[in-house]
């Protein structure tokens, strides 16, 4: 078969090719045919041929879905994040990006979004499979969220784990209006610059604001009972010289292990100067003038005017 030139191609994309691709690589559609007649190869699409059977894994169905759509599409969304690494995210569909005028037939497991940006400015640089970047696919992805909390998430996550920097996604912020969201995106953004690391220190940042009370510093480094290295979620410098701390539980604090281990994390941080609370991630979002509150009856300060 012309020397099984396309094995090269092949190989470069997980076992999947375009019969545009076979064509110009002298595989004609007869020798297609026969190689899928035979079971050694697979029709996915009318566009897209697998030169492996069964089951297609994740990074063959991201294949799929651009070489479907053609040179111009690129993975995006939760997807193009999931490549670069973001972790705790996952969907099962996959999503690319095409361009507005492109007509595609659907391909289940493939949600082909029309954007009319400029797709080429957004994809990742180098070989392999075309991803957009980290910065457009994550905030394209928040842009059509209908819960705000959802696309704040994913950009905290984002940056938690290390994907990218504020600067950054301020900067396609920007260069990507008009951005559905986009003053919201600015005010996370900042509030990640100064020190929240995930959504529910996003929550107390903006209980704060609503209710009034001077904005916490976040993420402290503080050395425990044990000499390890811990990091609060919120503090606050009290008008008597001790510190309060809150701390945020997420529903994984409710498992038994991590109760404890929640515990033991409080004691050791505990300090005659340091007062340590905690409150649940629901009554951040359900009920924030309670937790504001407390905190004020404890000596919170409140926002300079």
């Amino acid at each position: 078969m012309d020397g099984e030139s396309w094995r090269a191609a092949a190989d470069e994309q997980a076992g999947l090719l375009s019969r545009r691709q076979l064509n110009e690589l002298g595989v004609d559609r007869w020798r297609v045919r026969n190689q899928i007649a035979a079971g050694r190869w697979a029709e996915r699409s009318p566009m897209v041929i697998s030169t492996t059977t069964g089951p297609l894994s994740r990074e063959q169905l991201m294949w799929l879905g651009v070489l479907h759509a053609g040179p111009e599409a690129v993975v995006g969304g939760l997807a193009a994040a999931e490549v670069a690494g973001l972790r705790n995210w996952h969907r099962d569909e996959v999503t690319v990006l095409i361009p507005d005028e492109l007509e595609v037939e659907d391909v289940p497991g493939i949600d082909f979004h029309r954007t009319r940006r400029a797709i080429k400015l957004m994809r990742r640089p180098g070989p392999g499979l075309p991803t957009c970047r980290v910065e457009p696919a994550i905030l394209l992805f928040g842009a059509y969220q209908r819960s705000r909390r959802t696309a704040q998430g994913v950009v905290a996550a984002a940056v938690q784990q290390r994907l990218t920097e504020p600067e950054a996604l301020i900067h396609w912020v920007n260069a990507m209006r008009p951005l559905r969201w986009a003053p919201m995106f600015r005010q996370v953004i900042g509030d990640i610059a100064g020190g929240s690391q995930s959504v529910a220190e996003l929550d107390v940042v903006r209980m704060c604001r609503d209710q009034g009370l001077s904005l916490p510093d976040r993420q402290l480094q503080r050395i425990d009972a044990d000499g390890r290295t811990r990091f609060t979620d919120c503090e606050w410098r009290l008008s008597d010289g001790r510190v309060l701390v809150l701390e945020v539980d997420g529903s994984f604090h409710m498992d038994s292990q991590h109760w404890e281990d929640d515990l033991a994390r409080q004691r050791q941080l505990s300090a005659p100067d340091r007062l340590m609370v905690r409150c649940t991630a629901r009554e951040l979002r359900e009920e924030p003038w309670k937790v504001a509150r407390d905190l004020r009856r404890l000596g919170v300060p409140s926002r300079a005017a």
